[in-house]
Formats: C-alpha cells, sequence, structure tokens
C-alpha cells in the first residue's frame, strides 16, 4: 500500500525528473572526460612516434641511408618499438617488421592497423629523398586496454550513480509519504474521534516535525476555542435562563390573576428590565466579536490616553462617591495611536470594576506614564483582589469569581478589555495592589508596533 502510494507520488515523479536531469549532466561530464583522456593518450602515443620519426629522418640526412640502417638497429635493439626500412619497392631493408603494411601506399601520413599477430599499431611512415620509404610504429593495445578500462569505470560510475540517486529518491519519498500519511491519518482520527488526537513527533526536529508540532499547536489552540465556546454557550444559557425564568413566572402570575393597572404596570417594568439585562449581554457579545473578527485600525489616531483616562474618571465621579470611594486620576501627556472610542470603554470598564469591587472608604487611582515603547495606564483599587491563579481566567468570556457573583454584571467587562487590548497590540498585567489589584495597560507608542505580540492574558 505505501509502495503503492511512493510509486504515484508527486514528490517520486519530481525525483525522478531531477534523476533525469541530473543522469544527463553526469553522462555529458563523464563523456567529456572519456574524450579527453583518450585523446591526450592518443596525442601523447603519436606525438612520440612522430618525434622518433623526424629522429631517425634526421640521421638519415646526416649520414645517409647507412646512418639510417644504423640508427634503426639501434633502437631495434632497445625494444623501443617498431621500425622498417623499405626500398622504393617496399621490400624491407632493415628493421623489426617483416613487411611494408599493404593499406600503406602513400607518400607519408599516420594510421591505425592491426598487424599479422592481430595488435593494433599507431603507425606513422613517410619516403625519404632517394625514394625509399621509412615506417615507425608503437604497439597500440595497451592504449585501448586503457582507455576500455577508463570506459568501463566511467561506466560504472554512472550506472553506480543512477542506482543510488534512485534509492535515495525512493527512500526519500517513502519517508515523505509516509509522514504526509501519519498526518493524513491522524486528520482523519481527529475528524472521527474529535480533538483529543495529536501527530506523533519522530523526535529529528527536521521540518517535518516542526510541520506536525506546528499542526499540534493548531490543535491544542483549536481545542480551547472550543472548550470556551462550550463555556461561553454554557454561561449563556446560565445567564439568561434566570431573567427568561423571572419573565416566565412573572407572566404566568399575571395570567392567573385579575388585570390591575398598577400590577400590570409593575409587572411590565419588571419585565422590560430583565429584557434589557438580556438585550445588554446579548450587545455585549456582539461588541467583543465585532472588535476581534474586524479590522478597525482604520479610525486609528493620535491620541493622550491621560485625556481619555480623566473623562472616564469625570464620569465615574460620581459612582465612586456614592460607594464612598476617592476616584483620583494623576500623568501628564501620553501619546499613543489607537481608536478613541475603544480606548475610552477598555478604561471605563477597568475604572467600573475597580469601583465595583473597591473597598468603602478605599480610594480607586487612575496613574498613566509615558515610555520610550509606549504609554501606560493602570487603575489600583483597595478591593478583595484577585488570586493569582485567577488572572488568566478573569478575561474569559462570563466568568466571575465567587465573591463578585453577588455583585451585578455579567462577566463581558474584561473581556471586553481584552479584545480591545488585542486590536491595539497592547498588553495587559494584573498585579497585587497590597491589598487590591492593580491593572495595567500597556500600549504602543504608534501603528508599527501593532504587529507585535498580541494581548498577553495574565
Amino acid at each position: 500500500m505505501l509502495l503503492a502510494k511512493t510509486l504515484r507520488s508527486r514528490t517520486f515523479h519530481l525525483a525522478l525528473l531531477s534523476i533525469a536531469a541530473f543522469g544527463t549532466i553526469v553522462i555529458g561530464l563523464v563523456g567529456f572526460l572519456y574524450y579527453s583522456t583518450t585523446s591526450f593518450v592518443l596525442n601523447r602515443s603519436d606525438r612520440a612516434i612522430a618525434a622518433d620519426y623526424a629522429a631517425l629522418q634526421k640521421s638519415y640526412e646526416r649520414g645517409g641511408r647507412a646512418a639510417l640502417i644504423a640508427a634503426i638497429d639501434e633502437r631495434v635493439s632497445s625494444g623501443d618499438g617498431l621500425y622498417l626500412l623499405a626500398s622504393p619497392s617496399f621490400a624491407p631493408l632493415s628493421g623489426n617488421l617483416p613487411s611494408w603494411p599493404a593499406g600503406l601506399r602513400g607518400a607519408s601520413g599516420s594510421a591505425e592497423l592491426a598487424d599479422n599477430s592481430h595488435s593494433r599499431l599507431r603507425v606513422s611512415f613517410g619516403t625519404l629523398a632517394d625514394g625509399s620509404h621509412l615506417l615507425v610504429a608503437r604497439n597500440a593495445d595497451d592504449l585501448k586496454q586503457f582507455m576500455t578500462n577508463i570506459g568501463l569505470a566511467l561506466g560504472a560510475c554512472i550506472l553506480l550513480l543512477v542506482v543510488l540517486a534512485g534509492f535515495v529518491s525512493v527512500f526519500v519519498t517513502r519517508r515523505t509519504v509516509s509522514r504526509i500519511e501519519s498526518i493524513n491519518a491522524t486528520s482523519r482520527e481527529i475528524m472521527e474521534r474529535g480533538l483529543d488526537r495529536r501527530i506523533p513527533l519522530h523526535g529529528t526536529r527536521d521540518e517535518w516535525d516542526q510541520l506536525a508540532e506546528n499542526l499540534n499547536l493548531m490543535l491544542d489552540r483549536i481545542e480551547i476555542l472550543m472548550h470556551e465556546v462550550k463555556q461561553v454557550t454554557d454561561n449563556v444559557a446560565h445567564d439568561l435562563r434566570t431573567p427568561l425564568a423571572r419573565m416566565r413566572g412573572r407572566l404566568e402570575k399575571a395570567l392567573n390573576r385579575p388585570r390591575g393597572q398598577d400590577d400590570d404596570q409593575a409587572l411590565i417594568g419588571e419585565t422590560i428590565a430583565d429584557l434589557d439585562d438580556v438585550l445588554r449581554i446579548f450587545s455585549s457579545l456582539m461588541r467583543i466579536a465585532k472588535i476581534e473578527a474586524s479590522d478597525r485600525t482604520a479610525a486609528f489616531r493620535r491620541l493622550d490616553l491621560t485625556e481619555i483616562a480623566r473623562e472616564v474618571v469625570e464620569l465615574f465621579d460620581a459612582a465612586a462617591e456614592e460607594k464612598g470611594l476617592h476616584l483620583s486620576i494623576t500623568g501628564k501627556e501620553a501619546l499613543v495611536e489607537g481608536d478613541r472610542d475603544l480606548l475610552f470603554d477598555a478604561l471605563a470598564n477597568l475604572v467600573d470594576n475597580a469601583i465595583k469591587h473597591g473597598r468603602e472608604g478605599g480610594a480607586v487611582s487612575v496613574v498613566t506614564a509615558s515610555g520610550a515603547e509606549g504609554a501606560t495606564v493602570c487603575v489600583c483599587d483597595h478591593g478583595p483582589g484577585i488570586p493569582v491563579s485567577e488572572y488568566r481566567h478573569v478575561f474569559k468570556r462570563f466568568y466571575r469569581l465567587e465573591h463578585s457573583r453577588c455583585s451585578p454584571g455579567n462577566g463581558l467587562g474584561l473581556s471586553l478589555v481584552a479584545a480591545i487590548a488585542h486590536l491595539h497590540g497592547a498588553r495587559i498585567e494584573m498585579e497585587d495592589n497590597h491589598p487590591g489589584l492593580k491593572i495595567s495597560l500597556l500600549l504602543p507608542r504608534s501603528r508599527a508596533a501593532l504587529a507585535g505580540p498580541a494581548a498577553e492574558r495574565q
């Protein structure tokens, strides 16, 4: 099964094309090497024969036929090559060749031929001034064997390279197909059984392990999001059940009693209040979803965060005074780039939470500051605070701590703050205020910094 997929794999086909291209290049290089080597060896032999012929011709020019015969006899005795001096009628006069080759009847030249013992000879011949003929030859069997060995060696190299390339291509393709099939099998299991399956890692830290690790991280993220969606659904159902049950109870009670203007008026008012609570929940959810899903950076402008914070403090001053809290703001100009309305909403939610959960008679302070990387706004209260283990959870939708369940709210305020912070490329930090809680929103100075990390939910 795996072999069939390997042979059908696009990777295998590309590997074959690569092998073909590589093989063509190798054959061309080997052919050039073979031609260059054989040409060099043959030319070297021919030059040696031509030099020997020229030396004998000079001996003839200096001392005539007698000197030439003496030089030939000396060379024959040393066993260096094959020589023949023949008369104008090609009758042998001196040398170690028995007769003049029948195919060499021209005035001069060079050739390759076979002698009576079927040996291959490289020959240089010519006609002297007195009409006699001189022939100098070398046995070329060793050269032919050398060239044959070179050809066999180069051919074996080509075959070895092709076989090795084919083996490597099949091995690599098989490994690639195996890893892809592993990912496909895991994907099928995820579709059939759920998100608890993960792609196995081989521990090689190669690109396939990196791909599998990224896919597993993506699956972890999807699983978390699915869990959050389920949690949000459960929380929506829980938060809506109470006001809807109250409305149904009132309506049922009103149905079974006589009509009365005062009672009906109270019923309508209470029902409208419950409906407003339900609508506020849906409005908050839709607002968070819209901020998370759309790009609202087109509305970004250069803003003074301190000015926005001062407006928020003025808005909530009466609410803080009503609860006996002292609400204050400190800070100088802190320029950022962002959406004024969204930043106002984020600060308003932070201040509103601080007032709701602050200690009666305590203080809520808003502090802005500007630095090299951007601006920071901190909201501090003297309330019960939040356990460190809950820092990462309070930004989830509908998440509420036990001590805050009796206070008004739907658990969406900090979710909205987190969505706005993410849009602005800001970071959220939480820490103990001893007593109380300190929440800091760190915003980048320019739009270029928005490509940085998203809001960290701590």
